[in-house]
């Protein structure tokens, strides 16, 4: 089944399992299931960008203490820092908790946390593509397990949408303004005969009127 982590199939096979399942977990609605196997994930990634840094770290809060140390301060390596330790508080709040909550609320944002560290990791310390940078965290998928259609796939569909109704309109005001067109030269032929017939009496009595002036005089 397709999961917002396909793309850390190549680069990490073993992460990507980890996620696939959170993600798997989180859509049958075991939430805090979901939350432990994520920060399960968040904790593997941990230990793989500490690498050879590792030294006597044992537990997962010793790691990223140590990984903070290793920092160089970079807005990129803050928010990877951030997201893995909101990812290992919910995820030890889960598994250590003595009733099911069914919070899928954190749970689902404990998933965009590791997209988002998934993509740091894949860029940032495995030196993949940048184009990883434009993915987004897509909730249809994993409720449904298909993905959405892309932005360009709905821009196209509005695009074509307004085109046929623009279309539709300046049909409709063509055929109005030739019916407006039709009446209009059908008013004026009849007015026509009694426009002019105003005209010609006009002329008459302007005509008399002079004759009459000089007469008179």
């Amino acid at each position: 089944m397709i999961t917002n982590f396909d793309f850390l199939q190549k680069i990490n096979k073993d992460l990507y399992e980890i996620i696939a399942e959170s993600e798997k977990l989180y859509r049958d609605k075991y939430f805090e299931q979901s939350m432990t196997q994520t920060r399960r994930f968040a904790e593997q990634i941990c230990k793989d960008v500490l690498g050879n840094f590792r030294t006597n770290e044992k537990t997962f809060d010793d790691m990223l203490a140590t990984l903070k140390d290793k920092s160089t301060g970079s807005e990129e390596e803050k928010e990877f820092l951030d997201d893995l330790y909101f990812i290992k508080k919910h995820g030890n709040a889960s598994a250590h908790s003595a009733r099911i909550n069914k919070d899928g609320i954190t749970a689902l944002e404990c998933l965009k946390r590791a997209f988002e560290t998934a993509i740091s990791y894949a860029v940032y310390y495995k030196n993949s593509s940048k184009n990883i940078l434009n993915l987004h965290y897509d909730i249809e998928l994993l409720a449904t397990g298909i993905p959405n259609e892309s932005l360009a796939d709905e821009y196209s569909k509005v695009k074509l949408k307004t085109k046929k109704s623009h279309a539709n309109n300046d049909r409709k005001i063509s055929k109005k303004e030739q019916v407006y067109s039709k009446k209009t030269s059908q008013k004026y032929r009849k007015k026509l005969p009694l426009y002019w017939i105003f005209v010609a009496v006009s002329f008459l009595i302007s005509f008399v009127i002079i004759l009459m002036i000089i007469f008179v005089k």
